[in-house]
């Protein structure tokens, strides 16, 4: 990608791969992130300074994960040495949750850029078709979706952050998503581990930048 002799589509192809195996936030969200954080410029493909930066911005985040990582592995081997079998909380967020590693905060124009680009996205997904599902749970299923279309249009109409009622909202929304999950692979969990992940990344998004 540094490579200032390759042309700028090729380094811009080379920037992708990398988010592709590192992606914090999952591959399109850091992608946003990326670009509206690497920003005058909002198109990296004609911009070799902005490729620059966005790529210093990815290595930066990549370089505190690692060390996440290490602390996490040597505090779970003592952990596991004292007979605690059981990950805490945080470092189950950590590992499984979207988050953007960073010295700092992260960015709040990368995070809302990232909530937007997902929320075209889920308001494009086609709706569970009515055979995946059983009538009596079609009427919440149209209110989950509802629900959580309105906290992110409300996150991103506050450019970042929702008041306490609407992150109530939101965490009632992912409980309620979580119960409707079948035991065994459906074609219903697809649409519902969708809708999960977008849940999880305004929520971590919101809870970047509200207030206590």
């Amino acid at each position: 990608m540094r490579d200032e002799q390759l042309p700028l589509t090729r380094r811009h192809t080379a920037l992708r791969c990398a988010v592709g195996h590192y992606c914090p936030l999952g591959f399109h969200a850091t992608w946003a992130y990326l670009a509206a954080t690497a920003r005058p410029s909002p198109d990296l493909r004609r911009d070799p300074a902005a490729l620059l930066r966005a790529l210093e911005t990815l290595e930066d985040s990549r370089t505190v994960r690692l060390n996440e990582l290490a602390a996490i592995a040597a505090r779970r081997h003592t952990e596991k040495a004292a007979g605690r079998r059981t990950p805490r909380p945080t470092d189950t967020t950590l590992l499984r949750g979207p988050h953007w590693p960073s010295e700092t905060a992260p960015s709040r124009l990368g995070l809302v850029a990232a909530v937007a680009d997902r929320h075209k996205d889920f308001r494009r997904l086609p709706h569970p078709d009515e055979t995946l599902y059983r009538d009596s749970e079609a009427p919440q299923l149209a209110g989950l979706h509802a629900r959580l279309d309105a906290c992110a249009t409300t996150y991103l109409t506050n450019l970042g952050h929702i008041d306490a009622s609407t992150r109530r909202a939101l965490a009632e929304t992912i409980r309620e998503i979580e119960r409707l999950r079948r035991p065994t692979h459906t074609p219903l969990n697809g649409h519902l581990l969708m809708w999960l992940r977008f849940a999880h990344l305004v929520a971590y998004a919101a809870a970047a930048f509200s207030a206590p």
